[in-house]
C-alpha cells in the first residue's frame, strides 16, 4: 500500500487483492471487523490482535490543568481515552526485526 495513510478503502482493495472476495464482500468485511473492534471498545472490553497489538479504553480521573495562554488553572473533567499496545512482533518488524510469534508479550 502507497500514501501516507491507509484507509478502509485501502484496506478493502488489499483484501480484494490478496483474498479473493469481491470488492464489496471485501469492502464488508473490513467495515464488519471493523465495527466488531469498535464495539467491543465502546463496551469497555480489551481487544488483543495476536502478532499486532491490543487496543483499551482506560479511565481518566479529573485532574487540574493549566492553560498555557494565560496560566489559570482549569478542571479537566474525568473521561475515557483509547489506548493502543502494540506487541513484541509488531514493534520488531516495525524496527526491521524478526521475533518468533510465541516471544509475543
Amino acid at each position: 500500500m502507497t500514501g501516507s495513510t491507509v484507509t478502509r478503502a485501502q484496506l478493502a482493495e488489499a483484501v480484494y487483492e490478496q483474498v479473493g472476495l469481491s470488492r464489496n464482500e471485501s469492502a464488508q468485511l473490513v467495515e464488519t471487523v471493523l465495527e466488531i473492534v469498535a464495539g467491543a471498545l465502546e463496551q469497555g472490553q480489551p481487544v488483543k490482535i495476536s502478532s499486532f497489538g491490543t487496543f483499551a479504553v482506560r479511565q481518566k480521573g479529573r485532574r487540574i490543568g493549566r492553560n498555557p495562554k494565560t496560566g489559570i488553572e482549569v478542571p479537566i473533567l474525568p473521561r475515557k481515552v483509547l489506548v493502543f499496545r502494540p506487541s513484541q512482533v509488531l514493534k520488531a518488524r516495525v524496527n526491521g526485526q524478526t521475533v518468533p510469534a510465541e516471544d509475543e508479550a
